[in-house]
């Protein structure tokens, strides 16, 4: 062998992020002009160099190289003992490759961030923040968290107070800080605060200082602020109302009640009970006369006038005669239904009207409406005065409305029900139909109007 090399004996310790140098010294013991390059093998070799990476020596010359260590500052450098190789290679016989071993402290570091999120807080019970840990140092870090407070107004506590963060990692632990006293109303109050975050380095590792992160903490009353007004603004809406009642309301159904109970009132009470008694006790003596059989004639004609109550049935009090219907008498109760069909693409729609009788006006007050099909287009309903409703057909199957003030029909006028057909529906489990088709409930009362002279 004609190169032989050795390495520095001295011991090496490397800081992560600093620099170590490691020299070589190559001797050519051989008769030739010889090269040779390095090569630097194992954990090592990411981070390190050879300056010059190669040298060339006269027969029985020695050169000197230098190697070079920069361990990165990162979490991924691993503390501790490793092994450094280094090749030496002659260019001319590669077979006489020498291999040069020995190994390499790492040290350990410490670096640590932490944040505490978020800043502030408010609430009326109680504050929550999240402190973050971040360990960008190559070991294993166990923290200690703790915090204090500018004043005694405020407890603070960690959950949970001691951490371990592996290297590269980030964990958090949760700070809640609850205030003495509660705060029912008034101006909130802010509690400022201190977080502490104290590294636990190991043998061999500088002391590393306390992270202190300032934060606060606003306690907000528990009652709004515009409670007490709304209840104010209440009480005075209520106030209004009692005296607005007090004022117009009551007068108004005492004078109606007073005014109610007249002479004329009075009397005719007073007549009708009488009457009343005398048709009761009437009915009585003519059922007697009747059971006993001396009553003859009279006594079935009283039997036979006398009503469910015992008394004889009487005109209507008003003195008329009329009938339900008739002129002069009450409107009676009376309901029609019409119905329509219509073809889609038919062009003018399909109309159907109900006609009041000659002689009689029609008050209307309820209007249903029935889609059965599920059809689709357009459905209005007029009368003499005008339209009524104006419907699309796609939004409903039953309608019903009903009007507070009744709609007067007169005599032969109409209630109209037209219907334009854009698309005909399909009832569930049903046969598809041909047609549209529409109905139309009419609800109110008819009476007969009175003839003129």
């Amino acid at each position: 062998m004609s190169v032989s090399a050795s390495l520095d004996e001295s011991s090496v310790v490397v800081e992560p992020g600093g620099e170590a140098e490691l020299p070589v010294q190559v001797l050519n013991s051989g008769t030739t002009v010889e090269e040779c390059r390095f090569e630097v093998v194992g954990p090592c070799a990411d981070w390190t160099t050879v300056e010059p990476e190669t040298l060339s020596l006269y027969p029985g010359a020695t050169g000197a190289a230098t190697v070079k260590l920069r361990p990165p500052r990162s979490p991924r450098t691993a503390p501790g003992e490793m092994p450094l190789g280094l090749r030496v290679v002659p260019t001319s016989e590669h077979s006489e490759t020498t291999v040069l071993e020995r190994g390499v402290t790492v040290r350990p570091f410490t670096e640590v961030t932490s944040e505490l999120v978020p800043r502030g807080s408010n609430s009326a019970w109680r504050g929550r923040h999240k402190v973050a840990v971040d360990n960008r140092g190559n070991t294993p870090l166990p923290v200690a968290l703790s915090a204090r407070g500018a004043t005694e107004r405020a407890k603070m506590a960690f959950e949970p107070a001691e951490l371990t963060v592996p290297p590269g990692e980030a964990k958090f632990a949760t700070l809640r800080v609850r205030p003495t006293q509660r705060l029912w109303r008034g101006t909130p109050i802010t509690h400022p605060f201190q977080a502490v975050v104290t590294p636990r380095t190991g043998e061999g590792q500088d002391p590393y200082e306390p992270l202190v992160l300032d934060g606060s903490y606003e306690q907000q009353a528990i009652l709004p602020r515009w409670l007490p007004r709304a209840l104010a603004a209440a009480v005075l809406v209520a106030a209004l109302l009692v005296g607005l009642w007090y004022s117009l309301l009551r007068p108004t159904v005492r004078s109606a009640a007073r005014e109610a109970i007249t002479p004329q009132a009075v009397e005719s009470a007073v007549k009708q009970g009488d009457k009343e008694d005398g048709g009761a006790q009437d009915g009585q003596q003519g059922g007697r006369q009747g059971a006993s059989g001396g009553g003859g004639q009279d006594g079935g004609q009283d039997g036979g006038l006398t009503g469910p109550g015992g008394g004889k049935s009487r005109a209507p009090s008003d003195g008329s005669n009329a009938e339900p219907g008739e002129p002069g008498g009450p409107a009676a109760p009376t309901s029609a239904r019409v119905q329509v069909r219509d073809a889609v693409g038919g062009g003018a729609a399909e109309r159907t009207a109900y006609t009041v009788p000659d002689g009689k006006s029609f008050q209307l007050t309820d209007i249903v409406v029935q889609n059965p099909q599920g059809d689709a287009g357009t459905l209005v309903i007029s009368s003499d005065d005008g339209q009524l409703l104006n419907l699309a057909l796609e939004n409903f199957r039953d309608s019903d409305y009903h009007f507070v003030t009744p709609i007067q029909v007169a005599a032969k006028g109409k209630v109209t029900i037209s219907v334009s057909c854009r698309e005909v529906g399909r009832p569930v489990k049903a046969p598809a139909p041909s047609q549209c088709s529409e109905s139309l409930f009419l609800g109110g009362k008819i009476s007969a109007t009175k003839a003129n002279g």
